[in-house]
């Protein structure tokens, strides 16, 4: 799929427009499954998140549905003619931006963070362990635990920086929405990794504290990647019980 450098940003939005443009010229039936994740990046070109981007963005249109251990399936509805709308942007290139500029505000923390803060990051660091526990999805604790290492920098452009990045996690349709999706598969702050970014932080070692925060954001990615691939693995799980009970009905016979 070709592209010019100031569209790679919205990439996951071409691909959204495009099979938009098939839906709507029934290119995709009404009602049919599309194409595999697989099978769409191989013919626009590009990665298997970005197509996932795509389905969450064609999800918030109405336009496409994702059935429970069957696929995505174009809805009977109307396609919508007008322009996608500006859905801001997406769960991984959020976390891709979040990896760059937390990476270097921990490493940056690290050399100047002082006693106090570190005490006030292991309170955090508690109350992110009883959200974990209990019924909160337990970003506020999250949040208020990167938020703090930013802050430890003095430099409040850092800060404004890592706040906004924080606040679009909401303010962006398609983001919520995928965060929605790994939430409800169970994906929760991992205690281990930020606690391996406070004990850098603690040694007051900049390229560990970096290391560690740019490990742990990559692995927010895996994580979001794994749950939305949760409806695919279901499906081929539903496939199988088919096919065994099938094979055990022609032994009956």
């Amino acid at each position: 799929m070709t592209r010019s450098p100031a569209e790679t940003r919205k990439l996951y939005q071409q691909v959204a427009a495009a099979i938009g443009d098939g839906i709507a010229s029934g290119l995709y039936a009404r009602g049919h499954r599309l194409p595999s994740e697989r099978d769409l990046a191989e013919e626009f070109g590009v990665s298997r998140p970005t197509i996932r981007e795509a389905m969450l963005a064609l999800e918030i249109r109405g336009m496409v549905e994702a059935r429970h251990g069957s696929g995505v399936y174009v809805t009977d509805a109307a396609p919508d003619p007008a322009p996608a709308p500006e859905l801001d942007i997406g769960a991984f290139e959020l976390t891709e931006a979040r990896a760059l500029f937390e990476g270097e505000a921990a490493a940056l923390a690290a050399t100047i963070i002082t006693d106090e803060e570190l005490e006030a990051l292991e309170e955090i660091l508690a109350d992110m362990v009883e959200e974990n526990a209990g019924d909160a999805r337990g970003e506020q604790a999250d949040r208020r635990f990167h938020v703090a290492i930013a802050e430890a920098t003095r430099n409040a452009a850092i800060v404004s920086v890592i706040e906004n990045l924080w606040d679009a996690r909401y303010r962006s349709p398609l983001c919520r929405h995928m965060l929605d999706k790994a939430r409800a598969a169970g994906v929760k702050p991992r205690i281990d990794e930020h606690r391996q970014l406070l004990d850098a932080l603690k040694a007051r070692d900049s390229q560990q504290a970096r290391k560690a925060m740019r490990e742990h954001l990559q692995r927010v990615i895996e994580g979001l990647l794994a749950a939305t691939e949760i409806e695919a693995l279901e499906r081929a799980r539903t496939e199988v019980a088919a096919k065994r009970t099938e094979y055990a009905r022609r032994r009956v016979v």
